[in-house]
């Protein structure tokens, strides 16, 4: 269980890595866009994407 656990967290550390190593003008841009949206905004996108992930573990699991 921990195991997997680690393995998760490294998956994720590479995918959030991968955009401002391959492209960080566009990286930083977006991080422009998303720092100038409502606090409302960036928490309807947390869980969308929080959803998202629980949605791919239920299936996956």
């Amino acid at each position: 269980m921990v195991a997997n656990l680690i393995a998760a967290l490294g998956l994720m550390l590479i995918v959030e890595g991968l955009m401002p190593m391959v492209s960080p003008p566009s990286w930083r841009e977006a991080m422009r866009r998303i720092a100038s949206l409502r606090d409302g905004q960036i928490r309807f996108m947390g869980l969308a994407v929080t959803l998202t992930g629980v949605l791919l573990l239920a299936i996956a699991a």
